[in-house]
């Protein structure tokens, strides 16, 4: 249930790589198992930020268990390292969802 969604103007070519790396990364910064752990990762998006060199986009939603000012700095430096994009020409978005407000396998978390 900790949800990520990444869009980017670079494009990538191990796509699945990064999605894997990016599921562990988040499964180890939320606590929580990577079984539950969905990543979306798109590439090669029309995106502006700035001028038309690559930047990022990162929605990252969960049930509890987030802390963007402790988070924000290790998954900025995952993307530059894998993806070449600098930190400055990321954005992140936190979202904490409340567990009624999130369905797995038939019914709400709360």
């Amino acid at each position: 249930m900790p949800y990520i969604n990444i869009s980017t103007s670079a494009k990538i070519e191990d796509k699945k790589k990064i999605l894997d790396e990016i599921s562990m990364l988040v499964s180890s910064l939320t606590n929580k198992s990577k079984r539950f752990v969905m990543a979306k990762l798109e590439a090669d998006s029309e995106m502006y930020f700035e001028d038309e060199s690559p930047c990022c986009f990162i929605e990252i939603k969960s049930i509890g268990s987030l802390n963007p000012s402790q988070m924000s700095g290790q998954i900025s430096n995952f993307i530059y390292e894998k993806m070449g994009i600098p930190i400055d020409k990321i954005y992140i978005s936190f979202e904490d969802v409340p567990a009624s407000m999130w369905a797995w396998n038939g019914r709400t978390f709360g």
